[in-house]
């Protein structure tokens, strides 16, 4: 594995088309992403680009993994922007290009973020996985704890109603 991960890396125009052409990929792929497949570029990028200012503003953070300068795999730490939550923050768009899964990236991933989240003195992350996919065991063998659900709570469709798997993952000193 030469993953190397890069925290808020500048957002030239060709990082910004790379994140938004893996968000979709990974969204066709099956990926809960915050989309339903099938999606189009059109779709994810006013998404992405309000990430992107959230990023540049310093409010959030983006964590970028790159293979031999291939992006292939990033998540955004996000602020809660309410005081009373200023110790923790949400992983939000984890990711890993579908061709690169099954390599490790995603746990490194994740671990990358857990280092980031200590050096900034946070106490907790959260994420939120959609159910129906098990995504949910992934981050529980990462330490991740079911602290909630919501039944119901996203619909990727007519009829067809998800729940809301809440995760979180206490950091001791």
């Amino acid at each position: 594995m030469a993953i190397e991960f890069v925290v808020d890396p500048p957002l030239t125009p060709a990082l910004r088309a790379g994140i938004v052409a893996l968000w979709v990929e990974v969204t066709n792929a099956g990926g809960a992403v915050g989309f339903v497949a099938p999606v189009s570029r059109t779709q994810v990028a006013p998404v992405a680009q309000a990430a992107f200012t959230a990023v540049e503003a310093g409010i959030d953070h983006l964590l970028a993994g790159f293979d031999d300068d291939e992006l292939v795999a990033l998540l955004f730490v996000v602020s809660n922007q309410f005081a009373l939550k200023e110790h923790w923050r949400v992983l939000k768009r984890v990711m890993v290009t579908p061709g690169q899964q099954g390599r490790g990236y995603g746990a490194a991933l994740m671990r990358e973020a857990e280092k980031l989240a200590r050096d900034l003195g946070l106490e907790a992350l959260q994420v939120t996985v959609r159910g129906g996919a098990g995504t949910e065991k992934f981050y529980e063998r990462l330490g991740y704890q079911q602290v909630g659900r919501i039944p119901g709570a996203l619909r990727v469709g007519p009829g067809d109603d998800r729940d809301e798997y809440l995760l979180w993952l206490p950091l001791q000193p």
